[in-house]
C-alpha cells in the first residue's frame, strides 16, 4: 500500500503481526507512537524521539471512535492519511498502521477496560467516563497488535500519559511510556489538531490559556505557594480575553488529585472553550 518506499503502511492487524515478528526477529527495537492522524510538529517530535531510540517505529493513525464523547467532534475531526503517512516517514516512521474501524473493534466486539481513581477526576468528569475508558481500550489493543518495548506520548496530554502509566502499571504490561515536551507555536500556545479550528480572532484570544500557566509558574518563582491564590491570578489572564475555563487546577501529575499547595512537581492544568474549539494545557510549577 505504501508509496513512500521508507515507510510501509498496513491496514490490518494480520498484516501488522507479521511485521512486526520480522522486526523482532531481526533483532529490532519496537516503538510505538500512537495517534489520530492530522500530524503536526508535536506528533513529529514523538516520532523523531522514537525513531533515536529504537529501529522500528510504528505510528498508528487511528480515529478512535470510543474516546469520542460527542458525535460532532468525532465528524468533524480532520483527517488526511495521505499527508500523515509522509509526514511520519520523513519524521522517521518506518512502519504507519492505518486501520478501518472494523479491524480494531469486529462484528461483536464486546470488551471494555475501565481506570478508577485518575480518570475520574478534570477531562473524565467533563468530556464523561467513557472518554477514558475509551483511550484505556485502544491503547491496551494498540500494545497488544504491535508489541512495543516503548510507546511515545506528548506532555500535552498530562491526564491522558497518567491513565496509560496507571494501565501499564496495573496489567503489568511489558512497555515503557516514554513522554516528550509539549511542543508550542511562537505565542506559546500548544500544538493541537484542533487548533486549524480557531477562528483568527480566536487564535489570538487562545495565547491566554497557555499564558494563565505562566503567570502561576511566575507567582510560584516569587514564592507564592497557595493553589486557590495561583488560580486566582490564572482566571484573571483568562478573563482579561474573555475565557471562562471549564477548570484551572494545580494537581498531583501522578494522580491528578488537586492540591491546596504547590508541591515538587505539582502540575499547573486548564481546559478552556476558546469560541467553539476546546483546548486543553499544562505546565509544571516547580
Amino acid at each position: 500500500m505504501s508509496t513512500d518506499p521508507a515507510v510501509a503502511v498496513i491496514d490490518t492487524v494480520e498484516g501488522l503481526r507479521t511485521r512486526m515478528a520480522s522486526q523482532r526477529a531481526a533483532g529490532s527495537r519496537v516503538a510505538l507512537v500512537p495517534t489520530m492522524g492530522a500530524l503536526h510538529e508535536g506528533h513529529l517530535a514523538l516520532i523523531r524521539a522514537a525513531a533515536a531510540d529504537a529501529e522500528e517505529v510504528v505510528v498508528s493513525v487511528f480515529v478512535n471512535p470510543t474516546q469520542f464523547t460527542q458525535a460532532s467532534d468525532l465528524d468533524t475531526y480532520p483527517r488526511d492519511l495521505d499527508r500523515d503517512i509522509e509526514l511520519a516517514a520523513s519524521a522517521g516512521a518506518t512502519t504507519v498502521f492505518a486501520p478501518a474501524v472494523s479491524q480494531v473493534y469486529p462484528e461483536g466486539f464486546s470488551t471494555s477496560v475501565r481506570i478508577g481513581g485518575v480518570t475520574e477526576r478534570w477531562e473524565g468528569a467533563t468530556r464523561g467516563a467513557a472518554h477514558f475508558d475509551g483511550v484505556a481500550l485502544v491503547v491496551t489493543k494498540l500494545f497488544g497488535m504491535v508489541g512495543p518495548d516503548t510507546a511515545w506520548f506528548g506532555r500535552k496530554d498530562a491526564q491522558q500519559i497518567a491513565v496509560v502509566r496507571r494501565l501499564v502499571a496495573d496489567l503489568d504490561l511489558p512497555v515503557r511510556i516514554r513522554t516528550v515536551e509539549t511542543i508550542r507555536d511562537h505565542d506559546g500556545l500548544a500544538l493541537s489538531s484542533r487548533n486549524v479550528r480557531l477562528r483568527p480572532k480566536d487564535r489570538q484570544r487562545a495565547v491566554a490559556v497557555h499564558a494563565s500557566l505562566q503567570s502561576a509558574r511566575e507567582l510560584v518563582s516569587s514564592g507564592e505557594t497557595d493553589a486557590a491564590q495561583l488560580a486566582h491570578a490564572a482566571r484573571q489572564v483568562l478573563a482579561q480575553e474573555g475565557i471562562e475555563p471549564e477548570y484551572w487546577a494545580v494537581v498531583d501529575p501522578q494522580t491528578f488529585e488537586e492540591l491546596e499547595s504547590v508541591a515538587d512537581g505539582a502540575l499547573a492544568i486548564v481546559a478552556a472553550y476558546v469560541g467553539d474549539v476546546r483546548l486543553i494545557d499544562n505546565l509544571v510549577l516547580s
